[in-house]
């Protein structure tokens, strides 16, 4: 899918995915990872990156750094249980996603000149932005596309180990 995008123009592709949409605490957490072109000319995504629910907790704390040095960048947003109560999850999943593209913003990507892929069928991202982004929704991106499998595991680990901390405080 990545090869089809810069195929059609994209400078960057950013995989897109959230995690901890469906838990009873703690953050939403949305996982961007942004590639280019060397995607397709040999760069090598790490070894055994797939969706994060498909891979044990070990495994994904193994292929996390791996997927942030095989990326240009990355960055997870969050959105607290307390913003989720508040404006609803799929806000709060806009908003989580808004917070990690003003990180990828902030390390020089240039936001305007990608293309979101978006595992699901839905943009939720574009309603929670000013300037819209061109977004592409797949379902089972997760599985299929490298920079979503990427973002799943980089977000995935990096809400676990807030909830692992949160754990001692509030068991």
């Amino acid at each position: 899918m990545e090869s089809e995008l810069f195929a059609s123009g994209a400078r960057y592709v950013i995989g897109c995915d959230e995690v901890g949409r469906g838990a009873i605490a703690g953050p939403v957490a949305v996982g961007l990872c942004a590639v280019d072109v060397r995607l397709t000319e040999g760069s090598r995504m790490p070894e055994g990156l797939r969706d994060s629910k498909m891979l044990s907790e070990p495994r994904r704390e193994a292929i996390a750094p791996l997927a942030r040095q095989w990326a240009l960048h990355s960055a997870v947003g969050l959105a607290s249980a307390e913003e989720v109560d508040r404006l609803g999850i799929t806000a709060c999943l806009g908003l989580a996603g808004k917070r990690a593209l003003a990180e990828l913003h902030a390390a020089g990507l240039a936001i305007l000149e990608s293309v979101i892929l978006l595992d699901g069928h839905h943009d939720w991202l574009n309603p929670a932005l000013t300037t819209p982004l061109t977004v592409r929704t797949r379902t089972k991106a997760d599985r299929d596309c490298g920079s979503v499998a990427a973002a799943s595991v980089i977000a995935k680990v990096h809400r676990d180990r807030l909830m692992i901390a949160a754990d001692a405080e509030l068991p």
